[in-house]
């Protein structure tokens, strides 16, 4: 486990069907109802799982660590 890849949600392509949520037995994620799925315990994700990516139907979740970034102002932009 580790908190240099937990899952992130692109909540412009999240359908809110929360398949994620119920398919991660780690307990990353917990269910909001207006927002969808929040990632609450992002060291909980296993380094390089790709599982709620690969489920997920609208292509919504991407992985920090995984993905390239543009650093702005002192932090990282991560792009989908």
């Amino acid at each position: 486990m580790s908190l240099g890849w937990y899952p992130i949600v692109n909540y412009e392509l999240c359908i809110n069907c929360s398949i994620c949520y119920d398919f991660c037995p780690h307990g990353v994620y917990e269910w909001n109802d207006e927002q969808g799925p929040v990632v609450i315990q992002p060291d909980n994700c296993i380094q390089g799982c790709h599982g709620c990516e690969n489920q997920c139907p609208s292509q919504a979740i991407r992985y920090f660590g995984d993905l390239p970034g543009k650093k702005i102002g002192g932090a990282y932009r991560l792009e989908f």
